[in-house]
């Protein structure tokens, strides 16, 4: 149609170029499309007459001024594309009318179209070099957001870029980690494939198989990427195609029965309402462009008289198509003549459907983009009225420059371009839903916002129906997903989400689901069972409500008590002759203010501190009860020692004093043997005091002898000073051996050093036997074995040396005398 200012459009109405061998002896056929006709490109084409006959009815935008149109079917072709663009370009004439109001001349300010990437790339290229603005409704291929390439390239359909990020956000949210891909082997299938690859590895998602096709390959090549879908372990499927290669693709699946495969689609397929007829994609989901209402669009679609019709040829098919019958003679059909009642109203295709205006609505606002930019180049605002002159010459140029600057809204969509020429991306999540007849609906699910900020651009505010219409959503991974407690380790040979799940090893654990590690606890913590937490370790150290820690303290608290009635027995029979035959002018009676005191009695003082000692052992470790313990231990054990030391040197000396002359008695008189058990304490505590002053034993958690628990105990702090204390103690022992020895063969009829001596022997093979015990114990043992070492040395002594008296103080009284005390010919 002719007007003052001339709009080129480019559709791919038909599928197929007719093509024919060259012979290069006759001049080849001009460029013709062939194939059935594409009905919701048909729509496409009448959206942007509708768009312009809409303007050319208002008053204000483009007074005045009357918009013309020309427009091309490309067929999806690269070579009639770039025919196409050089008509555009020269002005020739159109084919889609051909009546004699169609255009004769007149330049064109710029072009809607195409609507496949490849097509619009090969035309930018031709009619950038004119600077003719080319503002496409439907070709998303990032490629054509490079101004460097493509400087007069506009479009109102996002690009690819944003719809593949979406994608692989979209497959990532459902849990979707192995998945298979195919694309058309176009600019468009290829860069978008690419750039979802790319969103695709950045989410850690893995492609088993990524295939190409293209709608005119052999059908060898559709063939086997039906077979690599049919064999492949991926459940879920990205396709990047356009519509007509998709419809191939699953009209070849459809042919042999193939396991359920949920479908991921572009916009360019999933809301092509030819598409629902492949009931086995029931379930698909994909993003759209945002569904859209034209006012009025459904009556001009509707509105096609007898006239209109026979004046376009592709109307023409179109109407043949639809009603099966025919409106010209053909020899080539045999379909019955049209017989003029038909009512177009009647039929459901593409071409009547509003219900999903997108792309179209792409189309509608590509149109006022450019309607915009030729007002504000050819028209002034003067005193709030707008005035345009349409006689002003406006090269193309001009309205490119404008085109950048145009910011409107229609019909409450916004419209306006960014530096690359892309819109604001905005989608919808759409899904293919069966209805109760069992037809397939497009059902809109959620949406997608790029302009908003990272986490918040998805949004699913509809309940999702799936692959043969469960309600669950499907899975699709390479591998099950490693619980807590384990770790991934990758498979050879094959992508990362391919592993294996192994178990964490002792000592760490892993508490987030595909951890590709594991990681130990800290030091005071152990994994639990599972492997996924760590749980504070269990404080072992001997204490007083455990069966061990109550059986020492029994003994500990009963030997107390037994030197205790001891000394009883013995101080209520102190005048006895068995308890005077201890004579010595050291005692435990000076404690009770008595005139005389005897060693045995300092003895049994010492004993029962002895006996007392392990309860400084039981219980959690402090700072002073490590000090105490060792400390008081080895000062009680000394002084044992030093009373048996004296009690043997007195036998000796007792002895040796019977003998005529002697005077030895002098020499180890009482003060003598006070002064021996101070000094040789007074050793003990001053090694004790050095030591704790020094290095003093200290409490600490051991955490190297045990794995799973943390054994309290008390660190020697020097270890010096430990054995020192134990050398000095078997020291005085040994001399004590040594001298009962010596005075076991003394004449008496009770000669305390057999006594000795036998507590001698158990003294020190308890704590011969206690060194290596003590060194190989683990944990709160260590500390038993002390205990049981300090008890059984104790008990030793007191069973040796005052049990055999009691017996005879308390059942044998009459052994009891001086004289059989005295009797020497008694052994």
């Amino acid at each position: 149609m002719d007007g003052d200012y001339v709009i080129g459009g480019v559709f791919s109405i038909h599928s197929y170029m007719h093509t024919v061998k060259h012979n290069y002896t006759t001049m080849p056929e001009p460029l013709r499309c062939t194939g059935s006709i594409g009905f919701r490109e048909l729509r496409f084409a009448r959206a942007m007459i509708f768009a312009i006959e809409q303007i050319n009815n208002r008053t204000e935008l483009l007074p005045g001024i009357k918009l013309g149109y020309q427009i091309y079917d490309s067929c999806g072709s690269v070579p009639v594309a770039v025919h196409v663009a050089f008509q555009l370009s020269s002005s020739l004439d159109t084919v889609f009318y051909t009546s004699d109001s169609c255009s004769q001349s007149g330049m064109v300010m710029a072009v809607v179209g195409e609507s496949g990437s490849t097509p619009s790339i090969s035309m930018s290229r031709i009619i950038g070099s004119f600077n003719i603005p080319q503002v496409s409704h439907f070709a998303t291929c990032a490629c054509l957001s490079d101004k460097q390439q493509y400087p007069t390239f506009f479009r109102t359909i996002p690009s690819d870029q944003f719809q593949a990020d979406a994608l692989a956000k979209l497959v990532k949210h459902f849990g979707w980690t192995w998945i298979g891909a195919v694309r058309s082997d176009s600019d468009y299938g290829n860069n978008g494939m690419a750039s979802f690859l790319a969103a695709a590895h950045r989410e850690g998602i893995c492609v088993e198989y990524s295939e190409s096709f293209f709608r005119t390959n052999p059908r060898s090549r559709i063939q086997r990427v039906a077979d690599v879908i049919r064999r492949s372990t991926a459940m879920v499927v990205v396709a990047f195609t356009a519509s007509g290669d998709m419809r191939i693709l699953l009209e070849e699946l459809s042919l042999k029965p193939s396991p359920p495969r949920q479908w991921i689609g572009s916009e360019a397929w999933v809301t092509n309402q030819d598409m629902l007829r492949f009931s086995f994609c029931a379930g698909a989901i994909g993003f759209a462009i945002e569904k859209s209402v034209i006012p009025d669009m459904r009556d001009f679609l509707l509105d096609l008289s007898p006239s209109k019709v026979a004046a376009s040829p592709v109307l023409t098919e179109f109407w043949e198509d639809a009603f099966n019958c025919r409106l010209r003679k053909s020899a080539t059909t045999d379909k019955s003549v049209c017989a003029g009642n038909e009512d177009i109203q009647t039929i459901q295709s593409p071409y009547t459907d509003t219900s999903q205006l997108r792309i179209t609505n792409m189309v509608y606002k590509a149109v006022y983009a450019i309607a915009h930019a030729i007002h504000n180049a050819v028209c002034q605002e003067t005193n709030s009225t707008t005035q345009c002159d349409k006689f002003t010459k406006t090269e193309p140029k001009e309205v490119l420059t404008q085109l950048k600057k145009v910011n409107f809204s229609q019909n409450g969509y916004d419209v306006s371009f960014d530096a690359n020429g892309d819109p604001v991306a905005k989608y919808e999540l759409v899904n293919w839903q069966k209805t109760e007849s069992g037809s397939i609906e497009l059902v809109t699910v959620g949406h997608y916002d790029a302009s908003l900020s990272a986490g918040r651009e998805f949004n699913i505010n509809r309940k999702l129906t799936w692959v043969e219409g469960d309600t669950q959503v499907p899975v699709s991974v390479c591998t099950d997903s490693c619980p807590p407690g384990s770790r991934k380790v990758l498979q050879r040979g094959k992508p990362i989400c391919c592993y294996d799940c192994v178990p964490c090893p002792e000592g760490e654990i892993s508490n987030a689901t595909d951890s590709p590690d594991c990681f130990p606890c800290p030091k005071e913590f152990w994994p639990n069972a599972e492997r996924d937490t760590c749980l504070p370790k269990p404080v072992e150290f001997l204490s007083f409500s455990e069966v061990l820690g109550i059986i020492l303290v029994a003994f500990s608290v009963g030997g107390a008590c037994l030197t205790v009635i001891t000394a009883a027995v013995f101080c209520h029979h102190r005048t006895s002759p068995i308890v005077r035959a201890n004579n010595s002018e050291l005692s435990f009676l000076l404690l009770l203010s008595l005139n005389n005191s005897e060693l045995s009695f300092l003895l049994l003082l010492s004993l029962s501190l002895c006996f007392l000692c392990p309860l400084t052992f039981i219980g959690p470790p402090s700072e002073w009860s490590c000090m105490l313990r060792h400390t008081a231990f080895g000062i009680t054990f000394v002084l044992c020692m030093t009373c048996v030391l004296g009690k043997t040197i007195v036998v000796l000396m007792a002895f040796k004093a019977t003998l005529p002359g002697s005077n030895v008695m002098k020499w180890f008189g009482p003060p003598q043997q006070r002064m021996t058990v101070i000094v040789f304490t007074f050793i003990q505590f001053l090694i004790c005091t050095i030591w704790l002053v020094l290095s003093p034993p200290f409490p600490m958690k051991n955490l190297t002898t045990y794995k799973k628990r943390i054994i309290l105990e008390c660190a020697l702090g020097s270890a010096i000073g430990f054995w020192a204390v134990l050398g000095y103690i078997g020291l005085l022992a040994v001399f004590c051996f040594v001298l009962a020895v010596l005075a076991r063969k003394l004449p008496d009829n009770f000669n305390e050093a057999k006594l000795i001596t036998f507590s001698m022997l158990i003294f020190c093979a308890v704590w011969i036997t206690f060194i290596p015990a003590y060194v190989s114990s683990p944990g709160k043992f260590t500390v038993a074995v002390e205990i049981f070492a300090i008890l059984a040395s104790s008990f030793g002594l007191i069973l040796c040396i005052f049990a055999p008296k009691c017996f005879i103080i308390l059942f044998k009284p009459e052994k009891n005398t001086k004289k059989h005390l005295m009797n020497k010919n008694q052994s």
